[in-house]
């Protein structure tokens, strides 16, 4: 019987490695994906149970499905992907440069597309699956002095509400939890606080399902 498996796009130190930790408890393999290796190698370290590592430059369309199709073929198909990437844009609305803003949303929602778009079809055939987006209070409440994260998020919630939409009647549960506010280890905000409600997201029936939990602490 083949494992189950989740695939976190942007596993990095803090959120990505706690909702991979969580979902490893429960007997998941995680296939890390991020840009760093030698980060990677760490997060890998931490979460343990046979996590798998994959460099790849999200940013890179060929790559990324490249990589999200290696993690099939290594593992099987993901049960639960997670897209828990984005880029701190600052500067208000009359000063921040387009390039910025385009750069914030070459990494934090063109790849979520791209993220969806590879890991939908098995997800259908299969009837299951599910598919979670890290969003922002700032893309509901937008920061005038960060309107290009707010922009970021807005749009990423956005997809991830329209893929639910979309997808759920095939029995795909796409879902984004809106943190409002910072993370920090020892707070409310706790980067494990916070992979719980990832958790309860996956395992909710069906009838129940959300597709967004506004997180406050």
């Amino acid at each position: 019987m083949l494992a189950k498996v989740i695939a976190v796009v942007g596993a990095g130190p803090g959120l990505g490695q706690a909702v991979a930790a969580r979902f490893a408890r429960e007997g998941y393999v995680p296939a890390l994906l991020a840009r760093d290796p030698g980060r990677l190698g760490q997060v890998a370290d931490e979460v343990g149970s046979g996590a798998r590592t994959y460099a790849v430059d999200a940013t890179d369309e060929p790559a990324l499905r490249s990589s999200l199709a290696q993690v099939q073929a290594d593992l099987g198909s993901p049960e639960v992907v997670l897209f828990n990437l984005s880029l701190s844009v600052v500067g208000n609305p009359s000063e921040v440069s387009t390039a910025a803003v385009e750069g914030g949303f070459r990494v934090g929602v063109l790849p979520a597309l791209v993220t969806l778009q590879a890991v939908a079809p098995a997800m259908r055939a299969e009837g299951a699956g599910t598919l979670l987006m890290t969003g922002s209070g700032v893309g509901v409440t937008p920061w005038a002095g960060g309107v290009g994260l707010s922009m970021q998020k807005a749009a990423l919630r956005s997809l991830a509400l329209a893929a639910a939409k979309e997808l759920g009647p095939d029995g795909v549960h796409v879902a984004t939890v809106t943190i409002h506010g910072t993370m920090k280890p020892g707070t409310a905000f706790d980067p494990g606080l916070v992979a719980e409600q990832y958790w309860r997201l996956h395992t909710q029936p069906r009838q129940e399902w959300e597709t967004e939990v506004a997180y406050r602490g």
